[in-house]
């Protein structure tokens, strides 16, 4: 199992980039969020310059964000400067597109994206349609100098569906999914994963598989709902609510029955904003901190019910089970100051005993 850390892009942090490879961790995916971070390819940069093992990368770039050019010429330049450690994960955008007020990139729209992208990072040329207007492109100078595709930059698909996740079986080297307690099982993702890799007669071997996930690690004799780990959890319990909240609005759907005893009191605190303004106010603190209101709303069946939470020994088990299931890298996200604390603890009383 290996184990990754998500981070929200601060240009003031690149020393945690060195913190996190001192510790073993095995990579530092860093958000990309225009609207709220830094931008996340000059983080990468700097972090890649810091650095001399860890494996780094975008997790997730945004397809709506980024033509497909763009994205595989930053990747990369990074891969000149860390050859063999760069990788690119991609997605349509949650919080980068809801931020704006817009939705996620469609699932069709997804796919020809990828289908792109995807021969870019080859090098091979491909036709893309820009404008209306479709003409052959392919990276002109990778082989001499200014970027890398060598060695190869595997892609990590985003995909917390069905749909997407067989669209990783036809174009990624890997998938990024959620798992339970609000995602799939993994050998569920894996086998719309191999849905998509039949259609098209391709293999799998040497896919890749990591879960972005929330994970609370106990203190002994700990609450679940401790001020500690609300401190430390509670902006990542607040993007699943944010998220549910976007759905049941742009969908007209209940909300799922985990949210149901809290969604009255949220949408309460939101109606406070004018509606014109809910996406900005719903996606402005995002994995970093708590509205006023929000730390109130928290408590051990929430906090359950959205994250991987237990002592270090229940943690332990959990990932060896996990890694039972085909899980090859857990990757838990986190935006606040208590990362520092929480990425070294993680390390000494979990990933050391694995």
């Amino acid at each position: 199992m290996q184990f990754s850390i998500c981070v929200m892009a601060n240009i003031d942090e690149i020393d945690f980039f060195t913190h996190a490879e001192h510790l073993g961790y095995d990579a530092v995916w860093v958000a990309d969020s225009q609207l709220l971070f830094s931008d996340c390819y000059a983080v990468l940069a700097l972090a890649a310059a810091r650095t001399q093992r860890l494996r780094l990368g975008p997790g997730t770039a945004i397809c709506g964000t980024r033509l497909p050019p763009v994205q595989v010429a930053a990747v990369a330049t990074l891969n000149r400067l860390a050859p063999g450690r760069i990788h690119l994960g991609i997605g349509t955008g949650n919080t980068a597109m809801r931020a704006m007020g817009q939705k996620p990139m469609r699932i069709k729209d997804y796919a020809e994206y990828l289908r792109v992208l995807s021969a870019l990072l080859r090098g091979e040329t491909v036709d893309y349609t820009y404008n209306g207007v479709t003409r052959p492109i392919t990276m002109l100078m990778h082989e001499h100098k200014y970027m890398n595709l060598e060695p190869k930059i595997p892609l990590y698909v985003s995909g917390f569906g069905p749909r997407a996740m067989q669209l990783a079986g036809v174009y990624g080297d890997g998938l990024v999914f959620a798992i339970p307690p609000r995602g799939m099982a993994v050998p569920e993702a894996m086998a719309h994963v191999r849905q998509g890799a039949t259609r098209v007669g391709r293999s799998l071997e040497g896919f890749r598989t990591c879960a972005l996930t929330n994970i609370v690690l106990l203190e002994p004799g700990e609450a679940v709902d401790s001020e500690r780990v609300i401190r430390l959890i509670g902006p990542n319990v607040m993007a699943s609510v944010y998220y549910f909240f976007d759905a049941v609005h742009e969908h007209d759907i209940e909300p799922p029955d985990f949210l149901k005893p809290y969604w009255q009191r949220y949408c309460d605190l939101v109606a406070e904003t004018p509606a014109a303004y809910w996406h900005l106010r719903t996606h402005e603190y995002h994995y970093t901190t708590l509205h006023p209101g929000e730390a109130e709303l928290m408590d051990a069946e929430l906090i359950r019910a959205t994250c991987l939470v237990g002592t270090a020994e229940e943690l332990i088990g959990q990932m060896q089970e996990l890694e039972r299931q085909g899980l090859q890298e857990v990757m838990f996200a986190t935006g606040n100051d208590e990362k520092w604390r929480f990425a070294e603890a993680f390390s000494r009383q979990v990933m050391a005993r694995l």
